[in-house]
């Protein structure tokens, strides 16, 4: 899934955070819908400019994103 056909930054727009599609609608949103147990049905019933593939483009801009995530080694 390459995420970046879904999700955008823009500086003007709910402060530079990631939007699906130029909405209004972040993708840390839409992450805590899912994570709050909300189906993909209920979601897309509450937002209906949003589709399945930007809720799974949420998900991989999520995973990406933690990929890149730089930690430091846990010391013994």
């Amino acid at each position: 899934m390459n995420y970046r056909n879904h999700i955008k930054i823009e500086a003007n727009k709910r402060g530079g955070k990631p939007c699906v599609r130029g909405l209004r609608i972040t993708v840390y949103e839409v992450l805590e819908y899912l994570a709050s147990e909300m189906t993909e049905a209920e979601i897309i019933d509450d937002f209906p400019d949003l589709t399945r593939e930007d809720l799974k483009a949420c998900i991989a801009y999520a995973a990406d994103r933690e990929r890149r995530f730089m930690t430091a080694p846990l010391s013994a």
